[in-house]
């Protein structure tokens, strides 16, 4: 017998630009501020989770891998308790999610804090294989000879490391970067400059009306900053607000951006997705950790699919994932009351909202990550908790949550308000 399995609460931190006000803090604290807040709004005790799940795309150079063990352990969550990390690069806090949904049908659990995380700032520099081979060398030299010997060794280029999160973006089934696919798509739909700037204008005029009238302080947890990395150590700063919103975005401001990826393309840092970091928590139960712990939840995860792609336009990701979620000549997607698909890019989300003919009212009413920012594998657990949240306060049942992924995938998520 299925196990119907619910959202419960979530927070998340605030989505500050890369290199601003998180840029300092260690990612695993990205996951365990919301945690701990998230538990002590709710009520629910740690020792009821059953497993610990969070996706991470770019895991932690300092830390050994697995960060949600470190997450889940250091939010109170009992050390015998199982962890895991999840990647599917920018569906990754999406996986989370999926991945509990798909443990409690095995009857593998009923309680559990999923999420997802991304310091984007504290993404690594590497060093090509052939200079970690000339620092190996190093390190194993016992003589002052062997030290001199292998220090002549290097050259200055060894001494330019690359940038892995610029590495991260190229995709390497294709070699085409994730905005040129977007350069790609907004060609073949002939999709303007003019449209992807609108749409990011929009992205955050909704995102500052979503602001003011208090829709993100249900959904926000006060980070409070720390001190040389130390949990303990508050250093007197406490973030509330997304860092990324823009009141002075419009369209002719946005009209005389550069193009970042071709000279005579239209994807501009303003009609794109911000590099960001942030990461969100959510509890997930079935009726059985429902009843045992007392908790009123938010929303049912009704289903979900992920589909592959072409590479060249994982763009259209949500197209592909969304029709196999909804049986085809449905009118399933008509009775949905609010569509959220992830603003990687204003050409691609445009492209999607076409092939399925989504009311503009009904799609990213909040505003998306053109206006708050995309750390990626918290992108995902992020909009699925901000689409609970909404259908809430506007007293609607049904929304689809989805995104494109890096590579040629795309994820869709069907809940319902309970």
């Amino acid at each position: 017998m299925l196990s119907d399995i619910f959202i419960v609460d979530g927070y998340r931190t605030p989505f500050c630009k890369f290199g601003t006000d998180l840029a300092d803090e260690e990612t695993s604290h990205l996951g365990i501020s919301p945690s701990k807040h998230l538990f002590t709004k709710t009520g629910v005790d740690p020792n009821v989770v059953d497993h610990v799940v969070f996706g991470c795309c770019n895991q932690p150079a300092t830390q050994i891998g697995n960060i949600a063990r470190s997450i889940g352990v250091r939010s109170g969550v009992p050390e015998e308790v199982p962890a895991v990390t999840v990647h599917r690069n920018c569906a990754s806090g999406f996986e989370a999610i999926t991945y509990a949904y798909d443990k409690a049908q095995s009857h593998k659990g009923d309680v559990f804090l999923v999420g997802g995380v991304e310091s984007m700032s504290r993404a690594p520099f590497l060093y090509p294989y052939d200079t970690v081979k000339k620092f190996t060398k190093l390190a194993r030299s016992k003589t002052i000879g062997q030290k001199l010997g292998a220090l002549t060794q290097f050259r200055p280029n060894d001494f330019s490391p690359e940038i892995s999160l610029k590495l991260a973006l190229v995709d390497n089934l294709c070699g085409m970067g994730m905005g040129h696919t977007a350069e790609l798509l907004a060609r073949e739909y002939d999709i303007t400059r003019r449209e992807q700037d609108e749409f990011a204008e929009n992205s955050h005029l909704k995102a500052i009306a979503a602001q003011a009238c208090g829709r993100f302080e249900d959904e926000i947890a006060p980070f409070y900053c720390t001190e040389d990395n130390c949990l303990r150590s508050y250093n007197d700063t406490v973030l509330l607000k997304d860092n990324g919103i823009r009141n002075d975005a419009d369209v002719n401001k946005l009209g005389r951006l550069r193009t970042v990826f071709d000279k005579k393309g239209t994807v501009t840092a303003g009609n794109a997705s911000q590099v960001t970091d942030g990461g969100a928590a959510l509890l997930l139960m079935t009726e059985k950790g429902l009843s045992e712990t007392n908790s009123v939840p938010l929303a049912r995860i009704v289903d979900y699919e992920y589909v592959g792609c072409d590479p060249k336009r994982m763009g259209l990701g949500p197209v592909h994932a969304i029709r196999k979620l909804i049986a085809p000549g449905s009118k399933v997607l008509d009775m949905m009351d609010l569509v959220e698909i992830n603003e990687a890019f204003a050409a691609q989300v445009i492209a999607c909202q076409r092939h399925l003919k989504i009311p503009s009212e009904k799609l990213n009413v909040n505003g998306g990550s053109i206006a708050l920012g995309h750390p990626l594998a918290a992108s995902g657990a992020r909009l699925v908790l901000g689409m609970a949240k909404e259908l809430r306060h506007r007293d609607l049942k049904h929304g689809i949550v989805s995104l494109c992924v890096g590579g040629g995938q795309g994820g869709a998520l069907w809940i319902e308000k309970v």
